[in-house]
């Protein structure tokens, strides 16, 4: 009763409560450590607001329009891009990721050579990514690709005009995406496969858990969460990939190729509609969000495990 007698008398009338109300603003702080703080977040505010606030209510202000998505969604061009970008996101990272776990394992080995080879592997994802994904669309040139070249030199037979097809454009895209960051994520996974205690192994020896075995019972259960991570993460990487289909194949033949990210770009520029181009990039909103959410949740979920 008296505590709450003087709570009251506190903030009574005639009382001055501007003190409290200070406190309160400065977070407890006295008023040099404050200013010093204001005058630390002031910048990170300002990057904040320029580089992340302001594209993102650029964009939602671009796309916010429902008669530019009606205009997108019966764009027959959209729909197959749509099923490419799909096609792309699944298939690529997953791919991916599947030979980064192999490989990561395979470089694990103890051999001055292995280690020589790792050095040799990491180049592809070092290489400017223009110059990397030219070169693959020279080489599958039907006329005098090397690709081509070497199949007639070999077999006597002309291979196919590879990026004159659609299905055949789009599996160099995923190849040539898979070839530039594999290595990266095979590090990673090394990294990860290397923080395993080696006295789980050795006690997987003894109870005679080796090869494939060891792997199903040890190695992937501790690893599953960061693999889980590193492939949430390659999808809202891979949903923005514009070089590899740009460079690769162009977004052709005849724009069966397109991913949403290219398709955004000739939208806005080639065809001098921006607010069609914002709108066929924040059309992967709806898979983006339950992508965010979902690596949140494992990554919290793995802090909490430590």
């Amino acid at each position: 009763m008296n505590g709450t007698t003087t709570q009251v008398a506190r903030f009574a009338p005639g009382i001055d409560v501007r003190p409290h109300i200070r406190r309160f603003l400065w977070l407890g702080l006295n008023r040099a450590d404050a200013i010093w703080a204001v005058a630390f977040l002031i910048p990170y505010l300002l990057v904040f607001a320029l580089f992340v606030v302001y594209p993102i209510g650029f964009g939602l202000w671009m796309g916010g329009n429902p008669a530019t998505y009606a205009q997108l969604f019966s764009d027959p061009i959209y729909q197959d891009t749509a099923v490419n970008t799909l096609i792309y996101v699944l298939v690529g990272v997953n791919l991916r990721m599947v030979l980064a776990l192999m490989l990561s394992g395979f470089f694990m080995q103890r051999k001055r050579w292995v280690k020589a080879l790792l050095i040799v592997f990491i180049l592809p994802w070092a290489i400017p990514q223009l110059p990397a994904f030219l070169s693959i669309h020279w080489a599958l040139n039907a006329n005098w690709g090397l690709v081509n070249n070497l199949i007639w030199d070999v077999t006597g037979t002309n291979a196919p005009a590879w990026l004159d097809h659609r299905w055949f454009a789009l599996g160099a895209d995923i190849i040539a995406y898979v070839w530039k960051w594999l290595p990266f994520w095979t590090v990673i996974l090394l990294a990860g496969r290397m923080a395993i205690p080696q006295e789980l192994y050795e006690a997987a020896d003894v109870d005679g858990a080796t090869g494939i075995r060891r792997f199903r019972h040890v190695t992937f259960p501790l690893m599953a969460n960061l693999y889980l991570v590193c492939t949430l993460l390659g999808m809202l990487f891979t949903m923005g990939d514009f070089s590899t289909v740009y460079f690769v194949s162009g977004g052709g033949p005849a724009n069966t190729t397109q991913v949403l990210a290219t398709l955004g770009v000739r939208d806005a520029y080639t065809m001098s509609e921006p607010r069609l181009g914002v709108a066929a990039v924040m059309s992967a909103i709806p898979v983006l969000v339950p992508l965010v959410v979902l690596l949140m949740r494992r990554v919290r979920a793995a802090a909490v495990e430590q």
